[in-house]
């Protein structure tokens, strides 16, 4: 009888063309999904008079440095980033490969569109030249982020050299509260297990609060799974899964959509199977999460206080956590709900899908801005999605702006930043020194909570406004 394995396991195993003697593994990658970041391994490719070896197989749109202002390529000030924006498809062109450009409703931020497009499919290997590649695992691919080097050699050879990581699973049980996102969940991951908690696994997500997450709020989840650490974060896939993936664009159709089915089935992690670490939380325990510091690791409840380092058990973590209130201008035992914001940001990898606007206007309905607060869709299919629910009537009646699909305010290298000293309620995910600006603090919070803090000028208990 063969012994059982684990998702990643099996994935992998499928994938792998030869090992090595010296532990790295050359693995066939499925999907290459590209951004305007790619000019630098297309013009390596130039150099060496070589093509992409399966265009069919690589996808690409512009999503870092494309404005949220207009999307129209001549409106770009900076030179260097308005040709990032044009050569992306003069690049793909020429090599046959599909680009959403600027100007396709479909273009958009690259992790919202894979899944969006059908591109995103279980089972596959897929890489990206970006850390946030490991939310395409929600829906039971193994997907990681890669290096400029490697996304030059994946270009040319369809192949990638890789050391096996291991497995992890979180399991998360028990029935979340109203208004408890995937994004709290994560956050509350993190916040456990630290920002180095899963570094050299695979992160496979389990339990009754995962399962009920809609696709939105796994992508969510997986999304994050970077900053634990992780290689990668997957859920096994099931019914929410193939609603979800059932008639994308680039899904299985008729008689190949049966043969995908059955092999999507035995995907899951076998009963048995074995994985090097484990962590268990209760769902139910979980509440609205915002970050107080400058890793995602410094998260704590809304309902919470600012920790003070003395409470800290090494020195080390000490002066850390000094470190990150000095820089976030924050007093050991304030309110988070005392904390006053500058700023709202809701958009991101992380959090721009139609339920993470839906959940915002949910909070925006009938309230007003009380501070500058930017709502950024993921995708042109997603903007016009809102748009015909009414979604961004109700963000522009709240004094909330509605701007164009794009990583924006999340990375910031297009020029969306705040400006030193301001405090940003974000959707984001990261929210190291200076992500979002010099000098700029950024606090993680869902979508809920971003528009909670932007009606209210502050961090609020959002289950105190769900009605």
């Amino acid at each position: 009888m063969a012994e059982p394995r684990t998702m990643f396991e099996k994935i992998w195993q499928r994938h792998v063309v030869v090992d090595r003697d010296d532990g790295y593994t050359l693995l066939y990658i499925d999907r290459h999904l590209m951004h305007d970041g790619s000019a630098a391994a297309f013009a390596r490719l130039k150099e060496r008079d070589m093509k992409v070896r399966r265009p069919d197989r690589s996808f690409a749109t512009p999503d870092h440095y494309i404005l949220t202002s207009s999307h129209r390529p001549q409106d770009i000030a900076d030179p260097q980033q308005r040709h990032l924006v044009e050569v992306i498809k003069e690049n793909c062109d020429a090599h046959g490969v599909t680009v959403f450009a600027a100007g396709d409703p479909r273009q958009g931020i690259i992790h919202v569109v894979g899944p969006e497009q059908g591109l995103t499919q279980p089972g596959l290997l897929m890489v990206c030249g970006d850390s946030h590649t490991s939310t395409h695992g929600a829906l039971g691919a193994l997907a990681f982020g890669i290096g400029s080097s490697e996304v030059t050699h994946v270009m040319a050879t369809q192949c990638l050299w890789q050391r096996k990581p291991k497995a992890m699973r979180i399991n998360v049980e028990g029935r979340l509260g109203d208004g408890i996102t995937g994004k709290d969940i994560i956050l509350a991951i993190i916040g456990k297990i630290g920002a180095a908690g899963a570094v050299g696994h695979v992160m496979e997500y389990t339990g009754s609060a995962i399962r009920a997450l809609s696709m939105e709020g796994r992508l969510t989840l997986c999304n994050m799974s970077i900053e634990a650490g992780g290689r990668a974060g997957m859920v096994a896939p099931d019914d929410t899964t193939f609603a979800y993936l059932k008639d994308k664009p680039y899904a299985p159709k008729g008689a190949m959509w049966d043969t995908a089915m059955a092999f999507w089935k035995g995907l899951p992690t076998d009963p048995g199977a074995t994985f090097d670490h484990e962590v268990t939380l209760n769902g139910s325990d979980i509440a609205p999460m915002v970050t107080w510091g400058t890793s995602p690791e410094d998260a704590l409840s809304v309902t919470g206080r600012v920790p003070d380092p003395a409470s800290a058990a090494d020195q080390t973590r000490r002066e850390s956590m000094q470190r990150a209130l000095d820089y976030m201008d924050l007093k050991p035992g304030t309110p988070v709900e005392q904390i006053p914001v500058d700023r709202v940001f809701i958009g991101s990898c992380t959090n721009s899908r139609i339920e993470d606007l839906r959940m915002a206007a949910r909070i925006a309905r009938g309230r007003k801005a009380q501070v500058p607060t930017w709502v950024v869709a993921g995708s042109g299919l997603i903007k016009q999605q809102a748009e015909a629910e009414g979604l961004d009537k109700v963000f522009r009646e709240a004094g909330f702006e509605w701007r164009e699909p794009g990583c924006s305010m999340c990375i910031g290298v297009n020029g969306d930043t705040g400006v030193p000293g301001q405090r940003i309620a974000s959707t984001s995910n990261r929210n190291f020194v200076g992500r979002q600006g010099r000098g700029v603090r950024t606090h993680l919070v869902s979508p809920a909570m971003a528009a909670a803090a932007a009606v209210t000028g502050r961090f609020t208990d959002v289950r105190k406004m769900l009605g």
